[in-house]
C-alpha cells in the first residue's frame, strides 16, 4: 500500500527562514515536540487554535502557512533526481 500524507512545506520553510527551531516553537505553543514533529511531517492535523498560535509566532497568514501538499510514494511532489527543473 503506497504511503500518502499531507505535508506543510510553507511551515517548514517559515520555521527555517525565521530561525525558530522546532523544540522552541513547541514550547511556545505549549505542546510536546513530538506532537509538533508529527504536524510538520504530515502525520497529524493541527487544530484551528494551534494553527493560529503558530502563525502568530511565525508572523504569517495561517492559510498560507498550512497550505497542504500531498506527498505520495507513487508520485512525489519533489524528487532529487528531477530537481532543479530543466529550462
Amino acid at each position: 500500500m503506497p504511503i500518502q500524507r499531507d505535508i506543510y512545506p510553507n511551515l517548514k520553510l517559515r520555521m527555517y527562514t525565521s530561525g525558530v527551531r522546532q523544540n522552541r516553537l513547541a514550547k511556545m505553543v505549549g505542546i510536546d515536540e513530538a506532537h509538533l514533529s508529527k504536524i510538520v511531517n504530515g502525520f497529524r492535523e493541527p487544530s484551528p487554535d494551534l494553527r493560529t498560535q503558530i502563525a502568530e509566532i511565525l508572523h504569517c497568514d495561517p492559510e498560507w502557512l498550512f497550505q497542504k501538499v500531498l506527498l505520495s510514494e507513487e508520485s512525489p511532489e519533489f524528487h532529487p533526481q528531477t530537481w532543479p527543473p530543466s529550462k
